[in-house]
This record gives structure tokens, C-alpha cells and sequence, in this order.
């Protein structure tokens, strides 16, 4: 689906839940300082890893579908090749979000297209961050 800024002002309006694909609390990594903008600025903010069993002091879910609840944003922090997959996950959740969210340096033409049926809004090489603090800051 196609957004406008409009759109985007109203998906990174406050209160959110987003879950965060690739989340790590690493130091000056890229994931750890959008992670704690996040948190900071009032979302609610779901870490998904693997093989973490936390990340910024949260508990973190293998996968998109061991999150319990609904999700309004998913965002990756992964390489473009894995992003289809996760399109393909995000499809399956029993609510499914408003957007599928790339951050900056990320595209994907395969999960776009997935996605699109579906009425999902898809966000592509931006920084949610940044995106954020364009609107609210």
C-alpha cells in the first residue's frame, strides 16, 4: 500500500507497539540506538531475536509469531534477502499490522509485492527514527 505523510505521521503517532525484527542492545549499533529512541519516546516496543533471551532489559520473542498480542508496526533491521521471509511471517499473524517497516538502506520488491494484497503499508530505506522525530520532536 502506498502512503502519503499523513500516513506516516499517524503510524508514528504515540502508543504504538512495535516489534523490532534483528533487535540487539548492542552499543552504537544502529538497532540498539533506534531501539531506545523507541522506548524512549513512548512505544511499546516488542525485541525479536533468535537466539536473545532479552534486549534493552525486555524480554524478546524468537519470532514474529511468539509475540502475544497485536503489533501496529514491524520493523527490520535485517538484510534485504531475509526480508521476503519476514514478510511471509508477518503475513501469517493472527492481526496483522499496519506496516511492515524497512529501515534505512533496506528494500525489497518480493515483500513488498507480498505485502501489498494485504493492504499493509510498506516503508522502505527510511529510519524510523529519523521518520519520528520529523513529526514529533
Amino acid at each position: 500500500m502506498l502512503y502519503t505523510e499523513t500516513i506516516l505521521k499517524d503510524l508514528l503517532s504515540p502508543g504504538k507497539t512495535i516489534a523490532i525484527i534483528g533487535a540487539k542492545d548492542r552499543p552504537g549499533s544502529d538497532v540498539d540506538m533506534v531501539g531506545r529512541y523507541l522506548l524512549a519516546a513512548g512505544f511499546r516496543v516488542i525485541p525479536v531475536h533468535p537466539a536473545r533471551p532479552s534486549v534493552w532489559g525486555l524480554p524478546a520473542c524468537r519470532t514474529l509469531a511468539d509475540i502475544d498480542g497485536p503489533v501496529d508496526i514491524v520493523t527490520l533491521f535485517r538484510a534485504a534477502p531475509a526480508c521476503p521471509a519476514h514478510a511471509v511471517e508477518t503475513l501469517a499473524l493472527p492481526h496483522q499490522p499496519a506496516c511492515f517497516w524497512m529501515q534505512s538502506g533496506i528494500t525489497s520488491a518480493e515483500a513488498r509485492e507480498l505485502l501489498a494484497p494485504a493492504g499493509i503499508v510498506v516503508v522502505e530505506d527510511r529510519c524510523i527514527m529519523v521518520e519520528h522525530r520529523r513529526f514529533w520532536a
